[in-house]
């Protein structure tokens, strides 16, 4: 298949990313890492070195538990911040992920302190990410909607409702410090332009296979497969998603999220999207997942 074809591609690209910072982010731009515009400079693919003979290091998952620090996201019905909830199931996450030795597993954050928003995505390319979750449990002023939902990066919100979310997740950086970011320089744009549409496919994949796993344990809103402008999905070359769990505004959703039970529930839903995204996209085997 065409999108198959795509993905393959995006994929080899993947030997030139991830090993420098990015440029600032800036409102509706993607983000490139620096090693496309060297290699690019100098006319060829540049790969990460490796010794002759040694087994290539297992695919690396960037977890980005939401907020944190002196952002508490959402605060539930009774009082518990989302912050906490988006970090303890990343932390289960990445202990199942790495159970079986197949992935190497991150977290933009390790304990409750403030990241910004482009951070978050610097991090996951400068470590040469091959797929990044961010994890929240945002809210809503109807308290009647409840279920899990999983969001892609567009340019125009889906609907109403997921806009709200994005315009919420984006005023994050709110808590950062004032600064000026610079414009990346056009070359980055132009070569942002020839990866995104690549790097979506491999999002919209990531979105589908996490929604029909999610959907097997979980209560989910309609048409539960979203997208908006989420800033910090906007990396170009890494396919990104971002997972709402529940809504702490719902009573359900937030009793539910409190308890470790199904925390693990969400995580192992989550795991089974990755193994089947990486397996789609062939960068393991059904062999290699049944040895962990």
């Amino acid at each position: 298949m065409a999108t198959d074809d795509c993905m393959n591609d995006l994929l080899s690209r993947r030997l030139l990313l991830g090993r420098f910072a990015v440029a600032s982010a800036v409102t509706g731009t993607f983000l490139l890492s620096p090693t496309v515009l060297a290699a690019t400079k100098h006319g060829k693919e540049a790969a990460a070195p490796t010794k002759l003979g040694t087994k290539p290091a297992p695919p690396l998952v960037m977890l980005d538990p939401g907020h944190g620090g002196k952002d508490p996201g959402a605060i539930g019905v009774s009082g518990t911040y989302e912050k906490h909830v988006a970090l303890a199931t990343a932390r289960e996450l990445k202990a199942i992920l790495e159970k079986g030795g197949q992935y190497r597993v991150e977290l933009t954050r390790t304990r409750d302190v403030f990241v910004p928003l482009s951070d978050r995505v610097a991090r996951a390319q400068k470590r040469g990410a091959a797929l990044f979750v961010s994890m929240h449990a945002d809210a809503m002023n109807d308290h009647s909607v409840r279920g899990a939902s999983v969001y892609t990066l567009a340019n125009q919100a889906s609907d109403a409702q997921t806009a709200m979310l994005a315009k919420r997740e984006n005023s994050a950086d709110r808590f950062g410090d004032p600064g000026f970011h610079d414009t990346p320089p056009d070359v980055a744009r132009i070569l942002a332009s020839l990866v995104r549409q690549e790097t979506r496919s491999g999002s919209a994949r990531i979105a589908r296979t996490l929604v029909r796993s999610l959907d097997r344990e979980l209560p989910m809103l309609p048409n539960p497969a979203r997208h908006a402008g989420f800033q910090v999905l906007k990396a170009a070359d890494i396919p990104s998603v971002l997972v709402e769990m529940g809504f702490m505004s719902n009573a359900q959703d937030e009793a539910a999220l409190r308890q470790a039970p199904h925390r693990k529930l969400v995580a192992a839903a989550m795991k089974r999207a990755v193994d089947g995204w990486f397996v789609a996209t062939g960068r393991l085997s059904v062999a290699e997942l049944s040895t962990g």
